[in-house]
């Protein structure tokens, strides 16, 4: 499951100008359109047959089923002002940053005598526009869940657990994410 990567694309409808499109044909146009008519690609993409994305687009099929009714709220929500979606993580990644709020275990590497166990914490950080970048690049890279969460421990990390330096020679493992919100 990737987890970061939907909680950033799950940030993004706060920024849109206009609401997406609701019914099944005009979801169907806009992926279609954002695939450059390559109606395999979106079949692909919301796991179901070409043919069932062409007999969408011409109106014979019109309430999808649940499983393909969240695929195309998924795609839809990646899909939707592109334009509008760059400028607000550009604006994060160089100036405002995100802030990530995330019940999940963090577990520790840290000097003899402290406790390494990972332990459940509700965390609201805020992480500057470097941290911000990495995530967007690594995600527009089509990095996993994995490197993902490598940087925004790294992020955890310095800004919350160390705090400006106070803990040096701490190491973070961020694992088992049970909620996770970002905001940018």
């Amino acid at each position: 499951m990737e987890e970061i990567t939907d909680a950033l694309d799950r940030a993004a409808p706060g920024h849109f100008t206009k609401t997406p499109p609701k019914g099944a044909q005009a979801q169907m146009r806009l992926l279609t359109k954002a695939a450059k008519g390559d109606t395999a690609a979106v079949a692909a993409r919301l796991g179901v047959s070409r043919r069932t994305v062409e007999r969408y687009l011409a109106g014979q099929r019109k309430t999808p089923r649940s499983a393909l009714r969240q695929a195309l709220a998924r795609e839809v929500r990646r899909a939707w002002q592109p334009g509008i979606r760059r400028q607000a993580r550009k604006k994060a990644a160089t100036s405002t940053g995100i802030t990530v709020e995330v019940w999940a275990h963090f577990g520790y590497t840290a000097p003899v005598g402290t406790t390494d166990e990972p332990r459940l914490r509700h965390l609201t950080v805020h992480l500057p526009p470097a941290y911000a970048d990495r995530l967007f690049t690594a995600q527009e890279q089509g990095a996993g869940d994995r490197t993902m969460r490598e940087i925004m421990a790294e992020g955890f990390q310095e800004i919350y657990f160390k705090d400006g330096g106070r803990a040096a020679g701490l190491e973070v493992e961020f694992t088992r994410i049970q909620a996770i919100d970002v905001q940018y």
